[in-house]
């Protein structure tokens, strides 16, 4: 399936990115707890340089549980510093204060010795649709920052001032310009950072299918009470969920874009279960 996906507001917002690492003390990272992998923009590392920076798996109420434990562990080894949470609920984001403190001790204590008040500044960075701007009001209190459950709503910077000793850069969506593989591609649209409007919904509704047997069997059965053999057809199990929720058109023609819809909706809004499609091993 071939994703196109990298229009021209995003290499505006990498030169943005660039421009203002150094303004900021340190980069907090939103990664998508369901693709901890594919969700991770790789030029982030190139672009933060010496920057201190904190993992952020959000959406972590739509993914396995104990996956998230072990992707956390995993970035906690790598970065030194990652929460884990669900900036809709609010769970776990009180914990992000605590944890940019303690990655900025050093320059905290210097400023307290100093008399200096220990304002923080933290660029919010992630792909598209990933949570930032619920992050934000979330940990601010307020609703700061405009929410949408889909990408490319944050178009331009914009710093938010917090009572609790933060400065926050929210930052629009980026993604990269090459994609490494075409199951990057794929995640990144089963789980909404790709606009759908650019995307050919029935393959997508294949391919997760063909995921989620592989990362979650028994998921589409439970839900939608079709056969899922292991083996099964994904365009068979289509045709199924399609038959069982009454989306065949007259002369018994399957509403492809309907049950597209369905599917991507039930697996984004965590109705199919709690389902980490990029396991840690």
């Amino acid at each position: 399936m071939n994703i196109q996906w990298y229009p021209g507001h995003m290499a505006k917002t990498r030169r943005e990115l660039t421009e203002n690492i150094s303004k900021v003390d340190l980069v907090a990272e939103l990664i998508d707890a369901r693709i901890p992998v594919s969700s991770r923009n790789p030029v982030l590392a190139e672009i933060a340089g010496g920057k201190r920076r904190i993992a952020v798996l959000n959406r972590a109420d739509l993914a396995d549980p104990s996956q998230t434990e072990r992707w956390k562990n995993a970035l906690i080894k790598e970065l030194g510093y990652c929460i884990v949470c669900d900036s809709k609920s609010g769970r776990g984001c009180n914990a992000f204060l605590t944890e940019a403190r303690k990655a900025l001790s050093e320059k905290i204590a210097r400023l307290e010795a100093k008399g200096m008040s220990s304002s923080l500044k933290v660029m919010i960075v992630g792909i598209p649709n990933v949570g930032k701007s619920s992050f934000i009001n979330r940990i601010s209190g307020k609703k700061a920052a405009r929410a949408e459950d889909r990408p490319g709503v944050t178009r331009e910077k914009q710093w938010y001032r917090l009572s609790n000793g933060l400065d926050l850069l929210d930052t629009p969506g980026m993604l990269w310009p090459k994609l490494g593989d075409e199951q990057t591609g794929l995640a990144l649209a089963y789980t909404g950072a790709v606009k759908d409007e650019i995307l050919d919904t029935w393959e997508l509704s294949l391919n997760l299918i063909s995921a989620l047997m592989t990362a979650a069997p028994g998921a589409i059965s439970g839900r939608f009470g079709v056969e899922e053999a292991p083996a099964a057809d994904p365009q068979e199990v289509f045709d199924a969920i399609a038959a069982k929720r009454g989306m065949i058109r007259r002369g018994g023609e399957v509403d492809q874009e309907r049950t597209s819809a369905v599917l991507l909706d039930e697996f984004r809004s965590g109705k199919l279960g709690r389902i980490t499609l990029e396991k840690c091993l």
